[in-house]
């Protein structure tokens, strides 16, 4: 599967359905090859992206990412061949363990070896029975991974990696992991806007879903190297400027050449809107367009 070198990373739950597919056929006609979704707290991530595959022509839908808690390892495997087989090939799986307040304190299940749950997850989705008509290539499986470990078990027990809420610095660490072979899929925000605080206003407005509150994105950035003090008062400055890239689109476009530099072989956009709407920034698709 070719998903290219730049795709579009967005939270749709803001938008009916049938705006969501008219943002995923602007996606496409602006020459991206890959929209990525997300699950949470909204739709059904395989649901929904067989509705927007049945609404494009060639662009591919990626999860980003499927809840491995959210089903068990042969519905995800029937989920994601179901979708494979019905868009002709248009679909990337994107799992992840997600976190510990999704996982343990809204659905109720137990979230003390993460890292040991996917390691078995994996084989099992492998070897899950299908006895419908398989997809005519097997369906691309990226993980969602921060740390060490995950990273190395998405190098060698699926297709790669699909890392968010990162610096560039992140990424050259994260390639030296898994080797120059596997899928590196690093998602950045982005905010075309030049006026400082107008762009570091709305990009707090996105941080503050994520960290201090979700350990995982606060450890990740502790190791490497980021001070507590950072995290203060709805953070720094410079770790804003980090995580999310904001200015004309010369400086996003240094941000995205960045990672592609530290090793990403694909790296998905989150057009954010200056005034902290929860809808995609069309001028921001249109200024990165792919053709």
């Amino acid at each position: 599967m070719d998903i290219g070198k730049v795709g579009i990373w967005f939270f749709l739950d803001a938008m009916t359905a049938p705006d969501s597919a008219a943002f995923a056929k602007q996606v496409e006609k602006n020459g991206y090859k890959v929209l990525w979704i997300p699950e949470a707290v909204g739709r059904e991530p395989f649901a929904h992206a067989a509705y927007l595959l049945s609404h494009t022509e060639r662009l591919s839908i990626a999860t980003g990412i499927a809840n491995i808690w959210a089903r068990d390892a042969h519905t995800m495997a029937a989920a994601s061949k179901t979708v494979g087989e019905l868009s002709g090939g248009r679909f990337l799986l994107g799992i992840g363990v997600s976190h510990k307040p999704l996982v343990k304190n809204l659905r109720g299940h137990s979230y003390d070896k993460p890292y040991s749950y996917m390691k078995e997850y994996l084989p099992k989705m492998k070897n899950a029975l299908y006895m419908a008509p398989q997809p005519k290539e097997p369906v691309p499986v990226v993980l969602a991974a921060l740390h060490p470990k995950m990273l190395a078990l998405s190098a060698s027990e699926a297709n790669g990696t699909h890392t968010y809420f990162v610096p560039p610095e992140h990424t050259a660490k994260a390639r030296a992991q898994i080797g120059p072979n596997a899928m590196l899929c690093a998602a950045q925000a982005v905010i075309l806007e030049t006026n400082a605080n107008k762009a570091r206003k709305a990009a707090r407005e996105y941080m503050k879903t994520y960290v201090p509150r979700l350990p995982n994105y606060t450890n990740n950035l502790k190791a490497l190297g980021w001070a507590d003090s950072e995290f203060e008062n709805g953070c720094s400055d410079r770790l804003v400027d980090a995580i999310v890239a904001w200015g004309n689109e010369e400086k996003i476009r240094d941000r995205i050449d960045a990672h592609l530099k530290a090793g990403a072989s694909h790296v998905c956009i989150l057009p954010l809107r200056a005034d902290s709407a929860p809808t995609p920034d069309m001028r921001t698709v249109q200024a990165f367009a792919q053709h």
